[in-house]
């Protein structure tokens, strides 16, 4: 059987860059771990990007759009038709990571995975689309062991253009009416939680509707029951071609050595994917923010992450990582740029 490229080993983290970087912040004009977090941060980027003052200055971040089988059952406040008019939003800078991405001076692209209907081509937009959505998993595997490849490799093919593009930290989002659903039960199967614990508001149904979604999600759930075992399959049967192009852009970053920014509920599902099927991609990923999403926290515990930021936010798109993208820049600057107690002769206690 041939190999798959995200069985391809992961290295590890720079051990020495992160005691050299430890050493420094002892150094720093500063009662120790004044800085609490800011301070393990940039010692972990340190250790990510093999130096003693890690910078985190040109950042790329990736949109995978599709639609979803699954969004015919009712699953969302919103009709299908929005995924594909929030592409032409992105396209047009009026999204809220557009707005984002263009106050950080952040490279920004969104890639279509598969939209129901094609899209016209438009500015900052790529076509990749796999097929018109996902099949509805409640009766049928979302997609094809074909199509599963294709949309994993379209989240490397991201992963690769950051880094010739010189990217010194990459953030994934998605867009796609139905997804929170998808997720919800990737979740809940990797987890081994029923679909109640996991199913959340989404773009904002109510309690009837959050009902709806989870029993939905045990459908789903029980339908695939004796297949759930293999992260692979759990992605396939439940999952969506952008959850898959983000497992996909965590592995290959994590393969690149490329520091992971990971955003919010969507986004951290995929991050435990790629976990589940590479384990050493994990410690290539820092945590931006933890979604109001009801399942979003044990998704983190999963993980062992702790996040940066607690807003409340519940967007996606990967907005919450770019909130949190200036605490990573603050901290390497501090680093970098605070004096040590030598060279501002300050005594130390």
């Amino acid at each position: 059987m041939m190999k798959n490229w995200w069985s391809d080993p992961i290295s590890a983290l720079d051990q020495q860059a992160a005691e050299q970087a430890s050493a420094r912040q002892a150094e720093l004009t500063k009662p120790p771990r004044s800085l609490g977090r800011l301070e393990s941060v940039a010692i972990q980027l340190a250790s990510m990007q093999g130096v003693e003052s890690p910078v985190v200055e040109q950042v790329w971040i990736t949109i995978f759009a599709a639609d979803h089988g699954v969004a015919s059952l009712g699953v969302s406040a919103f009709p299908q038709d929005v995924t594909a008019e929030m592409v032409r939003n992105f396209s047009r800078g009026g999204a809220a990571i557009a707005v984002l991405a263009k106050q950080l001076g952040a490279t920004l692209e969104v890639v279509n995975v598969g939209t129901v209907s094609a899209i016209e081509p438009l500015p900052q937009v790529l076509d990749a689309r796999v097929a018109a959505g996902t099949r509805s998993f409640v009766s049928d595997a979302a997609m094809d062991h074909s199509h599963l490849e294709q949309a994993m490799a379209v989240g490397r093919d991201a992963v690769m253009r950051a880094q010739q593009a010189g990217a010194d930290l990459y953030i994934g989002g998605e867009m796609g009416i139905g997804n929170s659903t998808a997720a919800a039960a990737v979740a809940a199967a990797l987890l081994k939680q029923e679909g109640r614990v996991v199913a959340g508001v989404g773009t904002g149904v109510d309690v009837d509707g959050v009902s709806h979604k989870s029993e939905v999600i045990q459908q789903a759930l029980d339908f695939h029951h004796d297949y759930l075992n293999d992260p692979l399959e759990v992605l396939r049967r439940l999952g969506g071609f952008e959850v898959a192009a983000l497992s996909g852009s965590y592995i290959a970053a994590a393969q690149q050595r490329l520091p992971i920014l990971v955003d919010g509920f969507i986004s951290s599902v995929a991050a435990l994917l790629a976990t589940r099927i590479q384990p050493d991609a994990r410690q290539w990923m820092l945590f931006s923010h933890r979604s109001a999403e009801q399942g979003h926290q044990r998704v983190l515990e999963a993980m062992q992450a702790e996040p940066l930021l607690d807003l409340g936010m519940r967007l996606g798109e990967g907005s919450g990582a770019a909130v949190a993208l200036p605490l990573l820049q603050q901290a390497c600057q501090l680093h970098r740029e605070m004096a040590t107690f030598a060279e501002a002769s300050v005594s130390q206690a």
